[in-house]
């Protein structure tokens, strides 16, 4: 793999599979170096893409970042949940999000599960 800016999804899979072929390289030699670099792209690409400082590290910031920034709509987000309705309760804390909601968005959106299985507060009822 040459080594080269990640730019999209795309790039960003082929990186981390090569830094999953490089995992147990020694530091300082070729493959090392190699891991250390792509592991440096990739957490860089990484932050510009879900820059999570805007957020308060919260799954529901997080859809509200995607939608209002990345190019989602809250109808999308019902038609991933099975209804509008729901994405409704979601974003406005009345509902939690489930391991199969997060599943959906993550592949959907291609945001990492891991921004979205944080705890948060739902609002009382």
């Amino acid at each position: 793999m040459d080594i080269r800016p990640i730019r999209n999804e795309e790039d960003r899979r082929a990186a981390l599979e090569e830094i999953e072929r490089l995992w147990n390289a020694e530091p300082g030699t070729d493959n090392g170096d190699k891991l250390e670099i792509l592991a440096t792209l990739v957490e860089r690409y990484e932050d510009a893409r879900w820059p999570v400082s805007k957020m308060r590290n919260d799954p529901v910031d997080m859809l509200h970042f995607l939608i209002d920034e990345c190019g989602h709509t809250q109808a999308e987000l019902g038609d991933l949940l099975g209804s509008r309705p729901r994405a409704s309760e979601i974003l406005n804390r009345k509902r939690a999000l489930t391991v199969e909601m997060i599943y959906k968005i993550s592949k959907a959106w291609k945001v990492p599960a891991e921004i979205l299985i944080r705890p948060y507060r739902l609002q009382a009822a």
